[in-house]
């Protein structure tokens, strides 16, 4: 949902010296990067609160590091909490119909235009998730509301369109960089999954904001930020091998966790429930299985530090393991918001754990670090689920400071992206987006291709007879080079094809039939709402070199004419001035 209003409004020349000197647009993601850091610093604070005043836990503690819950209080918030949130959806579905952008989504489409009222709305739903214990991260809270603010200050100063896509980048890399720790990994998270892309004129701000964020975000001690990780051993040229088999079974794992959201979407919409049900029955699936493990609830935050890890039993991680993801998967599926980056972060630290030991069972010898695989099987996972291979790199390196261990990482998360694009073709959000719809695959700008639409290319001066008009008679009217052709139309005014000048006058044609046996493509014709892509995909089926445009609806009233030709230059042109814009930036 996009919104029209603006909140901030900067005075003319303000706009003007910003949109002529490049340093400004670093002052500005400076800007973004302090509130994406006070984002990420206000919303852990908030769902800290909830944790202690619903769970009743001391405060500064977190909720997944528990040993155990008071059952009642596990069964009751989360159920409870899910049936509000649900309440909570119905009325706003009647005051804001439709739904909100989220930042990939917005670079990809709207050349990043985004909603500040609607990522006010995800940010709270998604505290409120996370606060009542669903198994869901914050990291899709905090860069729709760091990307969202973001997005507001671009318009405000009235921003060229790539402009205003890296500073919903700038938002999100401040939201990433804060949320863990990690400058380096919150710049490429912007560049690999919100941007779509690097230059080198993008890396000042973007690399500025996610420095910003982090500082602003760390400023609070007291919650504790960022990914624990104890010191790791020696990484051995074998590793990289057995760093490439953990990507390939960390890309299984992460295809079948997004499958089974869908799936458990699919399950319950069968049900035919009334929606907050669902959602409190989602919840309370959740408090069984933290009456278990507390680790399965919230984003799993305090469960993640390695050293806590590599003490638990294996058959404890291999449960923990499969209840978490169950517990996404219910989570996510029955309507609660968040994201799945801190959950597969945690799943896969759990994974590298159990592969490295599962390892060391089948072959003794190998002795395998567990603290490296589950370093490894973090990144893997998370690669796999989220996307941004060089984004889970740099976390590792942030979180480790081993230059050996980001190697093997590279490898498996390589592994792991690859087989997951080839299998699978999406990233869980690339792939929610498929699920409503759209087609994209990532934050490249393809929005123009939707904005150049048949209605903006067609001629409208066209010419229109009676299909039933004799022959000869058409070609008194029409005599050769006066026109190429004419849209016939029936008694009722609706298109039946095609009438070439040519076709008309040629010597060999039957005339018994009149002007109808000579139309074209009578059954083929362009909507105004077609982009150019799906315009000139009708094109090639139709072997057409121009097509008449008809109305939306059923009526098929012709209103227009398109060539071919004049698709094709369109496109191009249009292709060449995005071009240039990238080489400027460069």
């Amino acid at each position: 949902m996009l919104t029209k209003s603006r909140y901030l409004e900067a005075p003319r020349r303000l706009r003007a010296f910003v949109r002529a000197h490049e340093t400004s647009l670093v002052v500005l993601a400076a800007l973004t990067g302090t509130i994406g850091g006070l984002v990420v610093a206000a919303m852990s604070g908030a769902v800290s609160v909830l944790h202690v005043a619903l769970f009743d836990l001391p405060f500064g503690e977190r909720l997944s590091s528990q040993i155990s819950l008071d059952p009642l209080n596990a069964l009751l918030v989360p159920s409870l909490g899910g049936l509000l949130l649900g309440l909570a959806f119905l009325a706003l579905a009647r005051w804001r119909p439709g739904r909100e952008i989220d930042p990939i989504e917005a670079n990809a489409l709207y050349g990043g235009r985004m909603s500040f009222r609607g990522s006010v709305i995800v940010a709270l739903q998604t505290i409120w998730s996370s606060g009542v214990g669903a198994s869901v991260g914050l990291e899709a809270g905090y860069t729709q509301l760091s990307s969202g603010i973001a997005a507001s200050l671009g318009r405000g100063f009235h921003l060229r369109r790539i402009d205003q896509r890296i500073m919903v980048g700038c938002g999100a890399a401040a939201a990433i960089a804060g949320a863990f720790g990690a400058p380096l990994a919150g710049a490429f998270y912007a560049f690999e999954l919100v941007i779509g892309g690097y230059t080198p004129a993008s890396l000042a701000p973007v690399g500025v904001a996610a420095v910003a964020g982090y500082f602003v975000a760390h400023a609070f001690s007291v919650l504790t930020l960022g990914v624990g990780v104890d010191a790791v051993g020696d990484v051995l040229g074998r590793d990289l091998a057995i760093a490439a088999l953990l990507g390939v079974l960390a890309a299984l794992f992460g295809i079948a966790i997004m499958r089974g959201v869908t799936l458990c979407e699919a399950l319950l919409g069968k049900t035919r429930l009334w929606p907050p049900l669902r959602t409190a029955l989602g919840g309370f699936a959740v408090g069984l299985m933290a009456l278990l493990t507390p680790q399965v609830m919230s984003s799993g935050h305090g469960a993640l530090h390695l050293g806590g890890i590599v003490s638990m039993p294996f058959a404890f991680m291999a449960g923990v393991l499969i209840l978490k993801a169950m517990a996404s998967i219910v989570s996510l599926g029955s309507g609660f918001r968040g994201g799945l980056f801190f959950a597969t972060l945690f799943m896969g630290a759990l994974g590298g754990r159990l592969f490295a030991a599962g390892c060391d069972v089948l072959w003794p010898g190998l002795q395998l670090d567990p603290d490296v695989y589950a370093v490894i099987g973090m990144s893997a996972l998370s690669a796999s689920v989220i996307g941004g291979p060089l984004t889970m790199s740099f976390i590792a390196l942030e979180s480790t400071g081993n230059l050996w261990l980001t190697t093997a990482v590279l490898v498996s998360v390589i592994i792991s992206t690859m087989i997951t694009r080839e299998l699978f073709g999406y990233s869980f959000a690339t792939w929610r987006l498929h699920l409503r719809g759209e087609t994209i695959r990532s934050a490249a700008d393809v929005g123009w291709i939707r904005d150049l639409t048949v209605d903006k290319m067609m001629r409208r001066d066209m010419t229109t007879v009676n299909a039933d008009m004799p022959i000869a008679q058409f070609r008194k009217q029409f005599p050769l080079g006066s026109k190429t052709q004419v849209v016939a139309v029936d008694g009722e005014g609706r298109y039946a094809g095609l009438a070439l000048i040519a076709d008309a006058h040629a010597p060999d044609i039957d005339m018994h039939n009149g002007l109808a046996g000579i139309l074209r493509h009578s059954d083929v014709v362009l909507r105004p709402s077609m982009n150019i892509q799906e315009a000139i995909a009708v094109f090639d089926a139709a072997e057409a070199e121009s097509l008449a445009v008809v109305e939306e609806g059923e009526e098929r009233c012709p209103i227009g004419l398109l060539t071919e030709a004049h698709a094709m230059r369109r496109y191009a042109e249009e292709s060449e001035q995005r071009r240039r814009e990238v080489i400027g930036e460069i």
